[in-house]
């Protein structure tokens, strides 16, 4: 219900934004047509010559230079038919008019070219960052072997299409794996962090063979891109290389009923079973990439957890933890996901957004990316024999 609510409010929104563009767009006219009923009609007594310099500037507020231009020859005839009607050629009223309709026409003119420009260039960069989304931030597919996928992602930056969350789902020799991670600080920084440990993850998930090692791989690169940034000086304050790092978690499903996991400082993953929710936390605590120097645990363990048929591994960033309403009440995940758990994964993660938007009303704090991993039952086994 919350989510059709949510998509009609969203409905009445775009069709009230309509309706304020289409009457944006008719009041030049409808101001120059005012002007000349009343220059025709026994109230012509009324001066109205000030009147019809702001119609052009009115125009190039919604209107192209074509549009502008309409406005401006329109706005002239009716200044020319109401000052022959009225016998008012050769009043200096009639040209300080003319005169303050030319300054405005051009001045109006040459505002609408420069938006109607702006506006192509801004659609230009927004194709762009689709484009960009599409390489660092690849869609989920939705069926791999033996699981379902689904995946959401919500920049808190207006108009920003990717941030500093990060994910992927690949199938690779060793089963189907999954990386979520979020990178401290936003920006382009963050943007250029992410990429990097997705350039590493996607590179290294077909061939290596334990996840400890992937993210070993993952790190570097992080510390490759970190140290060539600070070379590059790409900022002016002070880098401190102790606030530099990424929080992951990295999953891995194969034919065996467990999930395998290796945290670096991330939130745990949730496992949705049979309508209940339970937090997966680490037995050993890592810390996130980047801060290697804290790392006291050689070899880095692996975890395991049941994961059996119908089973659902929930990962996602902090942003959807922290996220508060005006109330500065938290949101609730678990509680969520309880009251939905019997829908599609695409649909859960459908209504989660929705809820999650809603929550916040539409103000994210953070960036915000969620992961679900369905098992499927034709593909899970017995787990080998010891």
């Amino acid at each position: 219900m919350r989510a059709l609510l949510g998509s009609a409010s969203g409905v009445s929104l775009i069709r009230s934004s309509r309706t304020l563009f289409a009457l944006a767009r008719a009041l030049p006219f409808a101001v120059l047509l005012s002007v000349l009923g009343i220059e025709l009609s026994p109230a012509h007594f009324l001066y109205t010559g000030p009147l019809l310099s702001p119609a052009p500037a009115l125009a190039a507020v919604t209107m192209g230079p074509a549009g502008t231009g309409s406005v401006v020859l329109m706005a002239g005839v009716v200044s020319t038919v109401t000052a022959t009607h009225n016998h008012a050629w050769g009043t200096p009223e009639v040209y300080a008019n003319l005169l303050a309709l030319l300054v405005v026409s051009v001045a109006s003119l040459a505002t609408s070219t420069a938006r109607v420009r702006r506006e192509k260039e801004l659609a230009q960069v927004r194709r762009i960052a689709q484009v960009s989304q599409d390489v660092v931030l690849r869609p989920v597919p939705a069926r791999l072997t033996g699981v379902r996928a689904a995946g959401v992602y919500l920049a808190a930056e207006e108009g920003a299409h990717i941030g500093g969350d990060l994910y992927e789902v690949l199938a690779t020799p060793f089963g189907i794996r999954i990386i979520v991670g979020d990178v401290r600080g936003k920006g382009l920084p963050a943007v250029r962090s992410a990429a990097a440990v997705l350039g590493a993850f996607r590179e290294a998930a077909d061939y290596e063979p334990e996840l400890p090692d992937l993210a070993l791989r993952c790190e570097a690169a992080l510390r490759r891109e970190l140290t060539r940034a600070e070379s590059l000086q790409e900022t002016t304050a002070p880098r401190d290389p102790g606030e530099e790092f990424v929080t992951v978690i990295l999953a891995q499903v194969t034919d065996a009923p467990v999930v395998e996991l290796v945290s670096r400082g991330h939130p745990p993953p949730l496992l949705l079973r049979r309508g209940e929710t339970t937090s997966l936390e680490t037995a050993s605590p890592l810390p996130p990439l980047g801060l290697e120097e804290f790392l006291s645990t050689s070899p880095v363990p692996t975890e395991k957890y049941p994961f059996e048929h119908g089973d659902r591994l929930l990962l996602y960033t902090d942003g959807v933890l922290e996220a508060r309403d005006p109330a500065r009440n938290f949101f609730d995940l678990p509680a969520h996901l309880a009251k939905q758990h019997d829908l599609a994964p695409q649909a859960l993660l459908d209504r989660l957004r929705t809820s999650l938007l809603l929550h916040t009303k539409g103000r994210l704090a953070d960036d915000a990316a969620i992961i679900i991993i369905e098992r499927d039952a034709r593909h899970t086994s017995a787990p080998p024999a010891s």
